[in-house]
């Protein structure tokens, strides 16, 4: 759930070393010949093992999890982690935070591509004040909640000051110079192995100091953690890493001593209710459902229901958290907050639970989308270049597996949903929406993890996923320096692709009236999602021209380059849906709320507002999945008086960005 501009800024050095520089002449101890021809990230790892007697293949398994062997510029990632080995410092990455209590999205204008195209107007850097409501149920009062002050770094988020101790290289040096960050996190491995008293020297030795290194309190998590990185060593992984260094990592499995976890002195979490996979630990911090005054309507944080029996639950919400996770945590105990149904930490994966899935939790800004959703938040940062864990990518694809198979939610991105890519209930509270987990989460990297590739197809089919390489997909963004809003983004992967109103690179990016109702183009503000779509989304043909296919989007014809060289979009299967024929145009909505006439007595009609967008007669838009039209009446602590109302069906269509609802009365709707 990002926050912009009230968000913590994780500024950081930018400047990228040498992946060689600075080796001592002990870390070279490896010979020429069997380093030759392996690149520069490679031998480092191969030097800073032999330096500090580490078994290289741990050090690069536990770097993959960490890092995927990137040492993305000197920048941390969303758990105050820098480098290939993700040494944590807080002191230097973060200082606060907030959550749902901030602007929705940050837009404005772009001139054609130039210098001119980073120049921020003044609703670049925030003059847009619409503020979403978690809850987005229109029918009570919005909830505008405040977040607490962040509170201060635990030694579990400040590795650095140890591995600064034991190589005698500065802070700032392991931040930024991959070389040393590696031997930061050798030396690192090499002291917890030491001091556990264990011994031996093979990688099943290891298992010990690699829970440790984690920085998990608890032993489930820490656990976890090592597993995992035996389990990257049992099947190998190789990779060119983001600035072009290809690491390769041999299968081979090892035999751990997990006996070696009990003499790591670490607490045992509260167990979760049984709604985690086995061999995912799931901590269990409640949110509180409490009455907060004598008014029954004044109530918090969350509403009780009966799911899947009384509503299907349809969509899993990735989010991000926009605070560290232990603020999140005390975000959600508050009773007069909001909240979620899980939050995963990034430096390690622990995962806790917070709200039973048959509950409905206040996270998505859309009522209908919260009671026939789950919401999970990621530790993170969505408005700044940070960076997501493979610890918490790789705890995420488990538990995200394991609900859908428990409520048979398909592992698309129809029904796996980005916050950024929920509606707004009505016109008034479109812009207002969030737009986390950003530009910057890997969607193709986490569909892999789910088992559940983005498929493609052969052939044209007159349907595209969009599909880019994340890696190499670097778009020139802005915004992400809170103190200089025109300054350019770092250079880095994106699963976003911009659109632009005609074929050529020069073309204007398209207006979203919702954003910028004078009609004027969007920007590239990292928070302007108007004008762009992301990894996994599907949409209809709308013509092409050489390098460049047109998409049907938000009731106009948009343009993304996609050569046959790199392409970003594939052909894909699905369903189509396009108004019928004489309807001229067609309204989309919000939420599919259901019709006036089904309502019961006692129960208010919601109204069905439509949304500024239309679709005309012969544009086609993909479906995602048919529902029923459903508003779920929670307006009192006491649950027994909740009621599902049920009306016609709707489907839901990729309008744009983001997902929207049309009656499936309006249109018809075919196989492709």
């Amino acid at each position: 759930m990002d926050t912009f501009p009230r968000r913590t800024a994780l500024r950081a050095a930018a400047g990228t070393a040498a992946a060689t520089a600075g080796l001592s002449a002990t870390s070279g101890s490896a010979s020429a010949a069997s380093t030759a021809g392996r690149s520069a990230r490679q031998r480092a790892f191969t030097a800073a093992a032999a330096e500090f007697g580490v078994p290289e293949r741990v050090l690069l398994a536990v770097s993959y999890l960490e890092s995927r062997w990137d040492d993305h510029g000197g920048r941390p990632s969303s758990g105050a982690g820098y480098g290939p080995m993700h040494l944590t410092d807080l002191r230097t990455a973060a200082a606060g935070g907030s959550h749902h209590d901030s602007h929705g999205s940050a837009v404005g204008t772009d001139t054609p591509a130039g210098p001119a195209d980073t120049t921020p107007t003044a609703a670049d850097v925030g003059a847009n004040t619409a503020v979403e409501d978690p809850r987005g149920d229109t029918a009570r009062r919005p909830l505008r909640p405040t977040s607490p002050a962040e509170g201060q770094p635990t030694a579990r988020l400040q590795s650095i000051d140890l591995a600064a101790e034991l190589t005698g290289v500065d802070n700032e040096t392991l931040r930024t110079d991959p070389a040393e960050n590696i031997r930061g996190g050798a030396a690192l491995l090499a002291h917890y192995h030491r001091t556990s008293g264990v011994g031996g020297s093979e990688p099943g030795d290891f298992y010990g100091a690699v829970a440790r290194y984690s920085g998990a309190d608890d032993e489930a998590t820490a656990g976890f953690f090592a597993d995992e990185v035996y389990t990257v060593l049992a099947e190998g992984a190789e990779r060119a890493t983001v600035d072009g260094d290809t690491v390769r990592l041999a299968a081979s499995p090892a035999h751990p001593d997990r006996t070696q976890l009990r003499s790591l002195g670490l607490r045992t979490a509260r167990a979760a209710p049984p709604e985690g996979p086995g061999g995912l630990p799931v901590e269990w911090i409640p949110a509180p459902y409490e009455q907060l005054s004598d008014d029954p309507g004044h109530y918090g944080n969350h509403d009780q229901a009966n799911r899947p029996d009384s509503q299907r639950i349809t969509h899993l919400v990735i989010h991000d958290t926009e605070c560290s996770y232990d603020v999140a945590l005390g975000l959600v105990q508050d009773p007069e907050y909001v909240s979620w149904h899980y939050t995963i930490r990034s430096s390690d994966g622990h995962v806790a639970q917070h709200v039973r899935a048959e509950d409905v939790g206040w996270q998505a800004g859309n009522w209908y989308v919260n009671a026939t959703s789950i919401g999970i938040e990621h530790e993170g940062f969505a408005a700044d270049p940070t960076w997501y864990t493979e610890a918490m990518y790789r705890a995420s694809a488990k538990l995200v597996r394991h609900l859908a198979r428990r409520f048979r939610i398909p592992l698309d991105r129809h029904h796996i949903i980005g916050h950024d890519n929920v509606p707004g209930t009505t016109p008034e509270h479109v812009a207002g929406m969030h737009w986390d987990p950003g530009p910057y989460w890997d969607w193709a990297h986490y569909f892999e993890l789910l088992g559940a590739a983005l498929p493609t197809w052969r052939a044209d089919t007159g349907l595209v996923v969009i599909l880019p390489d994340f890696d190499t997909n670097h778009v020139p963004f802005h915004g992400c320096d809170a103190d200089d809003p025109s300054a350019a983004c770092p250079v880095t992967g994106s699963s976003m692709v911009m659109l632009r109103i005609e074929p050529r690179d020069d073309a204007p990016l398209l207006n979203d009236p919702a954003l910028n109702p004078g009609g004027a183009p969007q920007s590239r503000h990292l928070s302007d999602w108007g004008s762009r779509v992301v990894t996994g989304q599907v949409y209809a043909v709308a013509g092409s021209d050489g390098d460049w296919t047109a998409i049907w989007f938000n009731g106009t014809k948009a343009w993304l380059k996609n050569p046959a060289s790199a392409p970003v979009a594939r052909p894909t299967l699905g369903v189509v849906a396009a108004p019928k024929a004489g309807s001229e145009r067609i309204p989309v909505y919000g939420r599919a709320y259901p019709e006036a006439s089904a309502y019961p007595e006692g129960v208010p009609p919601q109204e069905l507002t439509p949304l500024q967008y239309s679709i005309p007669e012969g544009q086609r838009y993909a479906v995602g999945l048919v529902v029923d039209a459903e508003y779920y009446h929670a307006k009192t602590y006491d649950a027994s008086r909740h009621v599902v109302v049920r009306g016609e069906k709707y489907a839901q269509v990729q309008l744009g960005h983001r997902v929207a609802y049309v009656r499936l009365a309006d249109v018809d709707t075919w196989h492709v």
